[in-house]
């Protein structure tokens, strides 16, 4: 049993000691991009149909070995039409972001790292036969995660929104502005991703 333990332990220690001199893992100078391209189209009985369209592309830049500072863009549009005789209702959305996060062993296969991000986002509602309406929105967020890189270029990556404050405030009038603050984190608050490094 302590032969099998012994030869699969250095098996691990060979794994992890050659994918380090491939060159996996972050170092400073090191670019990286991420994102989601999302769409989805659901008809449901009576004429039912929804579509939605997501484009959230984000992009890394290691500023020191450790830190990691970050923009993103969130782009959507979406349409539901409850009937064949009715008109459609019509969304979208444009948000910015900042982002910065620690690595706590960049240069490794394996990092933890800690988020800390700020965003502005508008959503344009259009009603069937309506004026449209908007909704502007800031949060701010905190999220702890782990990278684990599956080849040089290539890492995946998971974290969990455990912290977050948003304020949204509707541009008619009469409008008052609304904000939530939530701690703690479920399955719906958890991401999963994969990063291309330059």
């Amino acid at each position: 049993m302590k032969k099998v333990l012994l030869s699969a332990v250095a098996v691990l220690a060979l794994t992890l000691g050659n994918a380090q001199e491939k060159g996996n893992g972050f170092s400073k100078g090191d670019v990286f991009v991420s994102g989601t391209l999302k769409f989805n189209s659901d008809s449901k009985i009576s004429n039912y149909k929804e579509d939605n369209f997501t484009f959230a592309p984000s992009l890394g830049y290691f500023v020191t070995e450790n830190i990691a500072l970050g923009v993103n863009l969130n782009v959507g549009s979406g349409s539901v039409q409850a009937t064949s005789t009715s008109g459609k209702d019509k969304t979208s959305t444009f948000g910015a972001g900042l982002a910065g996060r620690y690595y706590f062993t960049p240069s490794s296969q394996f990092s933890v790292f800690a988020e800390l991000g700020a965003s502005m986002a508008s959503v344009k509602t259009t009603p069937a036969g309506s004026a449209s309406s908007k909704v502007n929105a800031f949060g701010i967020g905190f999220a702890p995660g782990f990278n684990y890189f599956i080849s040089k270029n290539f890492s995946l990556e998971t974290k969990i929104a455990v912290l977050s404050y948003t304020s949204a405030k509707g541009d008619w009038t009469g409008a008052q502005s609304g904000s939530s603050l939530q701690f703690g984190g479920d399955w719906s608050a958890v991401s999963f991703g994969v990063n291309y490094k330059f």
